[in-house]
Parts: C-alpha cells; sequence; structure tokens
C-alpha cells in the first residue's frame, strides 16, 4: 500500500473551496484505495491539533509541507503570511529532496471592495514573484474547475508513479505524444504544458518544477 500525502495551503476565505477539496480527495481515496492500493492523505489547517500554540504552530505545519508528497496552494483574494511561508518551504524543499511536487491555482476574479488594497497588492507581488521565475499558474472559475484541473494532474502523477518527469517526456507533451509504457509515460490534453523555463536551474514540468 503506497501512502500520499497532500498538503493544501490557502486562506479562509476559500473555506468552501478547502471542504469540498476534502471531500474530493476522501472520494478520490476510495477509488485508488481499491483500485490501485494508493491511500491519499490530506493534511489541512482544519484538522490539525488545536493544542498547537499560536507562536509555534505555523513551524507545526511547514513540517507538514516538507514531510508532504503534494502542496496545492490556492489563492483568491489574498496571499496570507501563512500561505506564502508554506509556498516557499514547498520550494525550499523541492530542492534538497525532489518533493513535493507543487501546484498554485488562483480563483478567477477577485474582489474590489475599495478597502482590500493591500491584500489584493500582495496578489500581485505573488504572482509577479512566480511569473519572474518562469512558473506557471492556472486559474479556475469554481471548485468544479479547479477539481477538473488537479483531478488531471493527480492521475497523471500516479500513472507515472509520482517518477519526474524528464526532458524526453517533457518534449513529447509538447509535441503532443501519449506514451503509455511503463518506463516513459506522457499525457497531453491538461493545458498545464511550458516549455524552456527554469526556476533557479530547475525544469518547469507542466506547472511543477522539475530538478535538473
Amino acid at each position: 500500500m503506497k501512502e500520499v500525502r497532500i498538503f493544501l495551503a490557502s486562506s479562509n476565505e476559500l473555506k468552501e473551496e478547502r471542504e469540498l477539496f476534502e471531500r474530493n480527495i476522501y472520494r478520490k481515496c476510495q477509488e485508488w484505495f481499491a483500485s490501485k492500493q494508493t491511500f491519499l492523505y490530506l493534511d489541512i489547517w482544519e484538522n490539525m491539533s488545536a493544542a498547537m500554540t499560536q507562536t509555534h504552530s505555523q513551524d507545526k505545519y511547514n513540517e507538514f509541507v516538507q514531510n508532504a508528497d503534494i502542496v496545492v496552494v490556492l489563492a483568491y483574494s489574498k496571499i496570507g503570511e501563512y500561505t506564502f511561508s508554506e509556498f516557499k518551504t514547498a520550494q525550499r524543499t523541492f530542492k534538497s529532496t525532489n518533493k513535493p511536487f507543487l501546484f498554485v491555482y488562483f480563483k478567477a476574479n477577485p474582489p474590489y471592495t475599495g478597502n482590500n488594497l493591500k491584500d489584493l497588492q500582495s496578489l500581485e507581488d505573488f504572482k509577479k514573484l512566480l511569473a519572474e521565475s518562469g512558473y506557471f499558474y492556472p486559474s479556475f472559475t469554481d471548485f468544479n474547475d479547479l477539481w477538473n484541473q488537479f483531478n488531471k494532474e493527480l492521475d497523471r502523477l500516479v500513472d507515472n508513479e509520482f517518477r519526474k518527469v524528464t526532458q524526453e517526456n517533457q518534449q513529447n507533451e509538447l509535441t503532443g505524444t501519449n506514451t503509455d509504457n511503463s518506463t516513459n509515460q506522457t499525457h497531453s490534453g491538461t493545458g498545464n504544458n511550458i516549455g524552456g523555463d527554469y526556476v533557479g536551474g530547475d525544469k518547469i514540468s507542466g506547472n511543477k518544477i522539475v530538478k535538473e
């Protein structure tokens, strides 16, 4: 039995999406437990121990990030301090351990109220950081759109047994080929293909950083 740990990072403004994400991961776990002998375990702050003190809880959350196989970051009208910390922890951990796979999704059309300029600026600053790093970040209109995108990535990862995508696989994706043998699997059609981009010397594949 293989266990895959997923950490979901976002602010409380996406509470509905977080709850639906947890529900769908549970359903996916039921499916994969029977068909692929794979157990999906989701870490979200709502389910973590209330005994963690306010001053030290973020360090504990970052430990969960470091132990994750996949980190998903969701953003809407802001990027909070804690969400950004979890994102940076995932980046640093990948560089040293080749995991976790990192996915960032932005909910479309964040509201403008005239009183949330600071929050919106944090969002734009984060997008600028990603763009300057050559990092691809898709958007979603509602939860169904989000799950459709992430579910495809999850299927692709398990089909590849969570092996990192090689440069050869990257080229196959860009040319639209789909190879299903056990040593060279690629899947097209996710809409997340990027070629020729690097972050700190690491190759971008899909919306993931792949160690070179």
